[in-house]
């Protein structure tokens, strides 16, 4: 069950590295909305963290680098960076759930070192999690934001792409991901602990049957008597 637990917890790491990555490379963060005088469907704009795109109709696509990071709003700005310590981070963390899993060699003659290490392996996801979570929710809310506000003219307003979508499916991967590594951590702590309870009961039987099988002495009956 625990060998199972674990390739389950490599699976959805590796799965959340493909998420983050790609989350961050694609550049649908934010699309063209066509609604009220914008009825130019011909023509779709894609922006995203490191570049903007423009897909026409029969011609192909069209992509173009930022060539500053400051003509970028502050969401997108903050985006690009936190999904980059956001990789950094899964990747560090799927090494160190590597070293925590029963068969390395790392830590092998010390059980409760391993275990510390599977659960910092997993708490190194849920930050990830988090890193992912907050530039997704944010792009998101900006784009609803900008959508309802009657200030902001049509052709400005944007709609959620599919890399948010993906932002967020990745999160929860990334947090599946934190909870197995934990689970692995309480059971493998429980397991840890599990000897030296048992062994506290047997002890404390045995006392217990020692002091009942002692016969009381003459001179106990004695006082009784008295």
């Amino acid at each position: 069950m625990k060998a199972k637990l674990e390739i389950l917890a490599m699976v959805l790491g590796f799965l959340g590295l493909f998420g983050v990555v790609a989350a961050t490379a694609m550049p649908m963060w934010r699309v063209s909305a066509f609604i009220g005088a914008n009825l130019i469907v011909m023509e779709v704009l894609w922006e995203g963290l490191w570049m903007n795109c423009y897909n026409q109709a029969d011609i192909k696509m069209q992509c173009k680098v930022y060539d500053s990071l400051l003509i970028l709003p502050p969401e997108l700005q903050a985006a690009r960076g936190l999904m980059v310590v956001a990789i950094v981070v899964v990747v560090i963390a799927l090494i160190v759930a590597g070293f925590s899993m029963q068969r390395s060699i790392c830590c092998q003659d010390n059980a409760r070192a391993k275990n510390i290490t599977a659960a910092f392996a997993g708490s190194l996801f849920l930050l990830a999690c988090l890193l992912t979570m907050v530039p997704v929710c944010w792009v998101a809310h900006t784009v609803i934001r900008n959508f309802y506000n009657p200030v902001v003219v049509d052709s400005r307003k944007r709609e959620l792409g599919a890399s948010l979508f993906l932002g967020w499916a990745t999160c929860a991967v990334l947090l599946a991901t934190g909870c197995v590594l934990l689970l692995i951590y309480s059971k493998r702590r429980a397991k840890e602990y599990a000897p030296y309870t048992g062994s506290y009961l047997l002890a404390a039987r045995d006392g217990a049957s020692v002091r009942s099988s002692r016969a009381p002495s003459s001179f106990h009956k004695y006082q009784e008597y008295v």
